[in-house]
């Protein structure tokens, strides 16, 4: 069976448990398991009816990292306190884990809670996800055994759009048995996954004929296109884009926002606003954004927020309203002024995606943008772009999958840059150039 080299891979992580502590081990370990991978594809890509074989396989890679403790992440540990917050009644987008009020709450797990100065910042369904998953005697497996399932119908929904589009059952491969989402969802636990499964739902809605030949089912995909959201704000971006696609724009924003605005809209209410975890995942976080970090390290060289200063201060003096921008001054730092501009550049790419006409490689291209214009990208959150380049065959993406672990290095005290960055970014960069060229070759 092609999946047995890569089942042996996933055994030594077994026996390695603890990953944080042997990462030179484990990153040998899913190297190993990376270059089995191409094998595995082209073997499974030259044989009909392969998607058996395929979910098989996933199957049995995931069940290999259910018992791993969350040790590359601490992520799940905030979703169960986030539902356990829930369950017992309380906002957890209003209280943070420090507040005195859920101090009953607290158990022997409670000091290991990532973040507690800051409320949640996950979506409705998330929580409610969470909040299910609290409720079990052994919660952490049993919220890793849902995100587990979700995955697996990832891959199941991603052999259905494969078949649909015509291309090979043995490319979904680089997702169901690529490691990195075997690690970041059956072992690390993350929540992206529920937002990938919706999203590859609503794309095979989005992709669906009917027996008049019409493409597309305008409310089926606006329903999961809204899960996605409500699991993840990701999707949120591509909502002009799948309405667009759906040739039945209306009804389908009516749909998707109608549902996203019946969950989001008491968050709203009771937080007075964006709530304030958002707002500092927002303006706080950063972490190996490709465009990002030499971004604002340029404007921070070029000296732009004093010069923004500068230009606003003499508008003061020319203009005698010397109070009028003091409440903009604190914001004028490279790290926000690059935050924005790479804000701008998402909303361009959402601009952009309303010209895509295949669903699927408008998805996958523009979640890729989203991920180039982000300022925080750890390696679970390749999860939203792989699936479409393992069914479109982006090879600049597929081993961004794996050179993107190396940024776990920095849980061994390594700094990032410059050339940890330069390892997993650089490569892509050449691949992805590599690519493009392919694409406008004259074949003449």
């Amino acid at each position: 069976m092609p999946a047995l080299p890569l089942l042996a891979a996933h055994a030594g992580l077994l026996l390695v448990f603890d990953l944080a502590h042997h990462l030179v081990l484990v990153l040998a370990l899913l190297g190993a398991a990376f270059l089995w991978l191409p094998f595995a594809a082209r073997r499974l890509e030259a044989r009909p009816g392969a998607g058996r074989a395929i979910l098989l396989g996933a199957l049995l890679l995931r069940l290999t990292m259910l018992p791993l403790p969350p040790t590359l992440s601490d992520d799940a540990l905030r979703y169960l306190w986030d539902g356990k917050v829930a369950a017992a009644g309380f906002n957890p987008y209003t209280l943070t884990p420090e507040a005195s009020d859920l101090v009953p709450l607290r158990d022997g797990a409670w000091r290991r809670v990532p973040h507690p100065e800051i409320p949640t910042v996950y979506p409705p369904l998330a929580v409610a996800a969470f909040s299910i998953t609290s409720r079990f005697p052994f919660p952490l497996l049993a919220w890793k055994a849902l995100a587990t399932g979700a995955d697996l119908a990832a891959c199941a929904l991603l052999l259905a759009l494969a078949r649909r589009l015509g291309v090979p059952e043995g490319r979904v491969v680089w997702y169901a048995w690529n490691p990195l989402p075997v690690l970041e969802v059956a072992g690390m636990g993350h929540v992206d996954v529920l937002g990938v499964a919706a999203v590859l739902a609503a794309v095979l809605a989005l992709t669906r004929r009917d027996d008049g030949g019409r493409t597309g089912n305008a409310v089926q995909a606006a329903v999961c296109a809204a899960a996605g959201v409500l699991a993840k704000l990701v999707p949120l971006v591509a909502l002009p884009m799948w309405a667009r696609l759906s040739r039945r724009p209306w009804r389908f924003l009516g749909a998707a926002l109608g549902l996203v605005a019946a969950a989001v809209l008491p968050v709203l209410a009771a937080t007075g606003g964006i709530p304030p975890g958002l707002v500092r995942y927002g303006v706080s976080w950063e972490f190996n954004g490709p465009l990002y970090e030499p971004l604002w390290r340029l404007l921070d060289a070029a000296g732009t927020a004093p010069w923004i200063a500068g230009r606003l201060e003499a508008n003061e003096e020319a203009t005698r309203q010397f109070y009028r921008w003091d409440a903009v001054y604190p914001y004028l730092y490279p790290q926000l002024l690059a935050k924005l501009l790479l804000a701008a550049g998402i909303g361009t790419a959402a601009v952009l995606s309303l010209r895509e006409r295949d669903p699927a490689a408008g998805t996958g291209r523009l979640f890729g943008r989203l991920m180039l214009l982000s300022a925080t990208v750890y390696p679970w959150y390749l999860l939203w772009v792989l699936p479409w380049a393992a069914l479109l065959g982006w090879r600049a993406w597929r081993a961004l999958s794996a050179l993107i672990l190396l940024s776990y290095l920095v849980l061994a005290g390594l700094p990032l840059l410059p050339w940890i960055h330069l390892a997993i970014w650089g490569p892509f960069a050449v691949l992805l150039a590599f690519e493009r060229g392919e694409r406008w070759r004259p074949t003449g």
